[in-house]
Formats: structure tokens, C-alpha cells, sequence
């Protein structure tokens, strides 16, 4: 851990020196004088009209994004709604979501009402009373928006509607975010994603005003750059994202377009894109995909495929065909799938990506058998920080992909309007607790069942042709109870098998508890050893290979009886909990092993002999 530590700082105390000279840049000098100059230039218009001639994707994507501008238009324009109390966000996506579709189709196809469809939903979110500077994600988003909306249709709109964007996204935007900065409130701070959001959808919007308010826009640019470096450092040192894969698409989404935007307006990013480990991020994304096109969600998300066009951003920006082939994979698609598209005809199989990957800091490893065979076996393994933003205590826990099914599930997260979800009460809510997750518990009570402060690490990860495994020291996690915990998770490419070994010395004998979430069928053998999961036709056998005493049993995905049990939570349902229950241990090895069934495969085949993790 200290290394990664090291990286850090490091990657900061280069980030503040090469930062340093944009206090004195003149902003306004550099900057484009033609419109538009956000994101999109006169020359990716054509460039995306002859692709439309050439591509058939990109006619196809084109095609569907004009029946979106379509829809648009036959409905009402968004209201100031605050469906919890507490946040305008969705009305914010939703108008960011409408100017970009309407704009970019306009431009491609100049029919009067896209144009008039757009200024209607700008000028009534222009008239709201304010766009929630409590909670800024929404301020930034609708900055975003209205940076869009001016900067893309400027040479349409006539002077009184510019001014009607330019005093709404002063007023209700960029004064509030310079309040922010000048008292150093909390999120210009931040190491994670508000960081992002923020600072680029307020850097956006001062980027799109800057020639009509030089002071004001270039106080909150010097203000940005320096910001958002905050939040870079923790891409190092390999590209990974803290705060699992959903918070990796909205942070990279806004940290792209805000770099995308200085490019574009004033010719350089301060060498944002130089910092350690965002050349790397691209792969993230890639590993932490399974073959099902369902990402190991770690932290607070759920396990949807990443829709991710900064993707082609990326692969533009760091010539990683890769890149694009993931965007092209998982495309919505978007305006921005459009805007930064890469032809590729590249694959991981082409490529010869590796299998396996560790990602460090994040302290995650992903193993897979095959890449491009939504059959293949897929295991995500995480250790990490549960000190980091939007973390569950699951430092341990892994799911399962195997012919074609997700076996072992994270759950995800909650309803972030629960009492203290962020707060004093976050380790009392199930799917935020060890118990909620695919990992061990040991001498469950009422406080939180894994340290809130613990780091753990990877202590040893290997890739090889046959076999995978790593090894993760949990210790940190349970030092309360026990001396040492070891994880070790081993993939065999041969028969698609994972064995989960888990090591744990208590202090004094204790109890102990093994997790798997699973949406399947749960059939337990008679002398339940061996439990048999069932997704319609397709099975895995869950074996115990060691300790003999020990025995599978059932459970509901709820609390355990010594949990707290607040009211409020999700149900789980469709969620069966496969346990395993060891008492007045001192010490023990258990063994598990997950095997795919497969008509094909020898009833002959061996039963793995454990071995001590130290030896792996």
C-alpha cells in the first residue's frame, strides 16, 4: 500500500507542477473565435457526413439518433422536478440529453424544428429558479447542456436568445461553481467523480462564453484545470477507477469532454491527458466486462454494460484500436459515439489481449477463459480500500460468469435516499455490508462486519495459459477477530473450475460465515457438501473440499439475525444465499470449488488437493 501511496502523491506533485503556469495563460488570446469550437468543428460535420456514405453503422447510428430528435419533438419540455427533494439531476441529464441529440441531428440535417425543438427546452430550463447548486452534479449537468446548446447552434440563434443562454448560464452556473472554488468548497476538493462532473461541465460552460465574460470565465477555467487534477491522480498508476465501473463511465465521461473541450476551444489540455495512469483508463472498462456484456460491479452500481463513447475518445487520443472496438461493442449509441468515432477492425482475439489483468490501487484482477465466447468463465476478484468514495465493505468478494449465466452476483447498491446512506448508518444497510457480498464474515454483530478503514491488498497474481489465480490478503479487514485472512480465487482454463480457498487464524475461536449470491436454483446433496445451482438448463456444482466438518445451508439475501435490520431496503428478490456456518474455529482452510456442468466434460475428472495459499 505504500507504494501505491507513493504513485499518488507522485502523480499529484507532477500534476500541481505542470499545472502551475495556467494562472498566467491568456485564456481569451488563445481561444477559437468560430463556433463551434466544443467537442465538434466544421470538419468532424463532414467527417461524420461521409462516414454516413461509407459506414454502414454510422448509418445506422445516425439514422436511430434522428428518430431520437424525432420523439423529442412530439414531447413536452422538461420541469423543475425534484422527485426525491433532494436533486434535479434527471431533469439535468434529461435536457443535456435533448440539446446534444437535437444539435448534432440539426447540424447533419438543418430542418427548423430541431432547432426550435432545442431552444424551447433551453429557454424554459433558462427560466427555472435555479439549478440546484445544493447538489452541483445537477448545476454542472445543465452547464453542460446549456455550453452545448449555445456553443453548437450559436450561428442560429439570434442575439436576444444568446443572451437569454449566456445570463442563465452565468447566473444559475458559473457564479454559483466561482463561489465554490473561492471558499474551496468540498467537491473542487474531491478525489472522485464530482470532482469531474463539476469542474468539466462548469469548465465546458465557461469555455463556451469566455469571449462574452474574459474575467469571470477565465477565473473559473484556472480555477478548473487545477481542480480536476485532484481527481486524475487517482487514475494511477495503471487506469483503474476506485469507485467501480458505473462511477468510472460518469467520471471519465465529463473528464473526457472537458479535455476534449480545451483541445478543441484553446488548443491545449494543460497536459491533463499526461497524467499518470489516464493513458491506461481505456482498459479498465475492458477487463471488468464479462462475456455476458455484464461488468463486475464493485461499490456502489449495477452490472449493466458500459455505454461509454469517451471510449472513442480515448482510443483517438492514445491510438488504442481497442478502445474503440469496447465503444463500438456497447454503443447506445450517443451523439458522441458520432462525434469521436474510430473505425476498427480489431478484437481482443486479434489483438492478443491478454486474458488476465491486476489492476493496482484499485486492488482488483479479473480471469477469464476466452475472450469473445459469451460461454467463457469469467471471475472479477477485488481486495482494495473500503475507505474509498462510494465503497461497500466487500473487501473479498468476486462474481462468476459460466456458460452463459452470472452464478455469483454483487448486488449493487441501495436507494442512496435511505436515512444516512452516505452517513453514520451506511454499515447498517445489507447490500453495503460483508454479509450482502460473495465473501466471509466472521463473528457477526451490530457494527459494521468488515473495518470501514481497511486497505487490503493483492499479494500475488499469476496468468498463465492453463491457470490463473490471485491472491488477496484480507487481514486488515477482520484484525478485530482473527491474525490473518487469506483469499486466494484460482481460474483452470482447462475444465473452467474456480476454487475459492480461504485461509483465517482467529485471535480466539470464533465463528465464521461464507457467502455466494446467486440468482439461481440452490439443491443441496444429501450429506450437503455439494450444492447444485440451476439456471433453466444450465447447472454448477459448488463443492466443499475442505474443512469435512463443514456444510452448505440456504439462506435469504437478508440480514443475519445479530444484523441491524433498518427498514426501507431493497428486497433482493429473484436472490437465493448459499452459506456455510464453521463455529469454535481456531483456524481453519476452507475450499470450494465452482464447476461449470458440461455434457462434454469427463465424470472422471479430478478433485483439485488444496494446497496452503503461501504455496501458490
Amino acid at each position: 500500500m505504500k507504494r501505491i501511496l507513493a504513485l499518488w502523491i507522485g502523480s499529484l506533485l507532477w500534476a500541481v507542477g505542470v499545472g502551475a503556469s495556467s494562472a498566467s495563460f491568456d485564456w481569451l488570446a488563445h481561444l477559437k473565435k468560430e463556433h463551434p469550437r466544443l467537442l465538434l468543428r466544421s470538419a468532424d460535420l463532414d467527417r461524420i457526413q461521409r462516414l454516413r456514405q461509407s459506414d454502414p453503422l454510422i448509418r445506422r447510428w445516425a439514422d436511430l439518433l434522428h428518430q431520437e430528435a424525432d420523439r423529442i419533438c412530439n414531447q413536452p419540455t422538461s420541469q423543475y422536478v425534484l422527485p426525491d427533494g433532494k436533486r434535479l439531476l434527471a431533469t439535468s441529464r434529461r435536457v443535456l440529453h435533448r440539446v446534444y441529440t437535437l444539435a448534432l441531428i440539426y447540424r447533419l440535417d438543418p430542418q427548423p424544428k430541431y432547432l426550435r425543438r432545442a431552444w424551447q427546452e433551453l429557454e424554459a430550463a433558462a427560466r427555472f429558479k435555479d439549478w440546484n447548486p445544493r447538489h452541483f452534479l445537477d448545476t454542472a449537468e445543465m452547464s453542460h447542456a446549456f455550453a452545448i446548446g449555445y456553443d453548437w447552434l450559436y450561428d442560429q440563434w439570434t442575439p436576444q436568445q444568446r443572451k437569454v443562454l449566456q445570463t442563465a448560464l452565468i447566473e444559475k452556473g458559473l457564479k454559483p461553481a466561482l463561489q465554490v472554488y473561492r471558499r474551496g468548497g468540498w467537491w473542487a476538493k474531491s478525489r472522485f467523480n464530482w470532482n469531474q462532473v463539476c469542474n468539466g461541465g462548469i469548465g465546458l460552460g465557461a469555455l463556451a462564453i469566455l469571449d462574452q465574460e474574459p474575467a469571470l470565465c477565465t477565473e473559473i477555467l484556472n480555477h478548473a484545470v487545477q481542480s480536476i487534477r485532484i481527481a486524475m491522480g487517482e487514475f494511477a498508476p495503471d487506469g483503474a477507477w476506485p469507485e467501480g465501473p458505473g462511477y468510472w463511465n460518469y467520471a471519465t465521461r465529463y473528464n473526457c469532454a472537458f479535455l476534449a473541450g480545451l483541445e478543441s476551444a484553446v488548443g491545449t489540455d494543460w497536459n491533463l491527458s499526461q497524467m499518470p495512469g489516464f493513458a491506461q483508463t481505456g482498459w479498465f472498462p475492458i477487463y471488468v466486462t464479462g462475456p455476458l456484456g455484464r461488468t463486475f460491479n464493485f461499490a456502489d452500481g449495477g452490472d449493466g454494460s458500459l455505454r461509454a463513447p469517451q471510449m472513442f475518445w480515448l482510443a483517438r487520443k492514445f491510438h488504442q484500436p481497442l478502445f474503440a472496438w469496447h465503444a463500438r461493442t456497447y454503443a447506445a449509441p450517443a451523439p458522441q459515439d458520432l462525434l469521436w468515432y474510430v473505425p476498427t477492425k480489431t478484437d481482443p482475439i486479434r489483438a492478443r489481449l491478454p486474458l488476465d489483468r491486476y489492476f493496482r490501487h484499485t486492488e482488483i484482477v479479473t480471469m477469464r477463459t476466452a475472450w469473445l465466447d459469451p460461454k467463457a468463465t469469467f471471475v472479477g476478484f477485488k481486495a482494495g480500500d473500503n475507505r474509498f468514495n462510494h465503497s461497500h465493505l466487500d473487501l473479498g468478494t468476486f462474481v462468476l460468469d459460466a456458460q452463459g449465466r452470472r452464478w455469483a452476483v454483487d448486488l449493487g447498491s441501495d436507494n442512496y435516499n435511505l436515512p444516512q446512506y452516505f452517513g453514520r448508518l451506511r454499515w447498517t444497510y445489507y447490500r453495503l455490508r460483508a454479509e450482502g457480498h460473495n465473501t466471509l464474515v466472521l463473528n457477526p454483530s451490530s457494527g459494521p462486519d468488515q473495518d470501514p478503514k481497511a486497505a487490503t491488498q493483492i499479494i500475488r497474481f499469476q496468468s498463465k495459459p492453463q491457470t490463473a489465480f490471485a491472491l488477496a490478503d484480507l487481514t486488515a479487514a477482520y484484525a478485530k477477530d482473527a491474525s490473518r485472512v487469506w483469499r486466494g480465487i484460482r481460474l483452470d482454463r482447462r475444465n473452467q473450475s474456480v476454487l475459492v480457498q480461504d485461509e483465517v487464524t482467529f485471535r480466539k475461536p470464533g465463528e465464521l460465515w461464507w457467502f455466494l449470491h446467486t440468482p439461481a436454483q440452490i439443491t443441496l446433496t444429501s450429506d450437503r457438501r455439494t450444492a447444485i445451482l440451476r439456471q433453466e438448463k444450465d447447472q454448477l456444482l459448488v463443492k466443499i473440499l475442505s474443512p469435512a466438518s463443514a456444510k452448505f445451508q440456504i439462506l435469504k439475501p437478508q440480514p443475519l439475525p445479530t444484523s441491524p435490520h433498518p427498514k426501507g431496503q431493497r428486497t433482493n428478490r429473484g436472490i437465493q444465499k448459499l452459506a456455510i456456518h464453521l463455529q469454535h474455529i481456531d483456524s481453519v482452510r476452507l475450499g470450494v470449488l465452482l464447476s461449470p456442468v458440461e455434457k462434454k466434460k469427463s465424470s472422471k475428472e479430478k478433485t483439485p488437493t488444496l494446497i496452503p495459499l503461501e504455496n501458490w
